[in-house]
């Protein structure tokens, strides 16, 4: 089942602001203007601390097995869940809104 998609305006860290398409999960919101999708702003920071943890739970068994190289790719999907926009890791690659590629190489 695919879930409804808006576009909603996020801010980043330096203040400049991109819109993202998300699914909505749950009632979409519809801006007053021109029923576009566009609720309030949000901001990217839940998106990129969950970013963060994954990263932190991928690096920590790869740098105990100390291979000489390793790579890691993940994608996330980002959605709008009771007002928030939060990450998800995507089940498969036709549908992620984020790819990640994670390169461990020693010196």
């Amino acid at each position: 089942m695919n879930l409804p998609t808006q576009t909603v305006p996020v801010e980043l860290e330096d203040g400049s602001v991109m819109y993202v398409k998300v699914e909505a999960n749950g009632p979409a919101r519809r801006d007053v203007a021109g029923g576009r999708g566009l609720g309030p702003r949000q901001t990217f920071g839940a998106v990129t601390s969950s970013i963060e943890g994954i990263v932190k739970a991928i690096a920590k068994p790869i740098n105990a097995a100390k291979p000489s190289k390793a790579s890691v790719t993940f994608g996330v999907e980002v959605e709008v869940q009771e007002g928030q926009l939060i990450a998800a890791l995507a089940k498969g690659s036709a549908t992620t809104s984020l790819e990640i590629t994670l390169e461990w190489e020693k010196p």
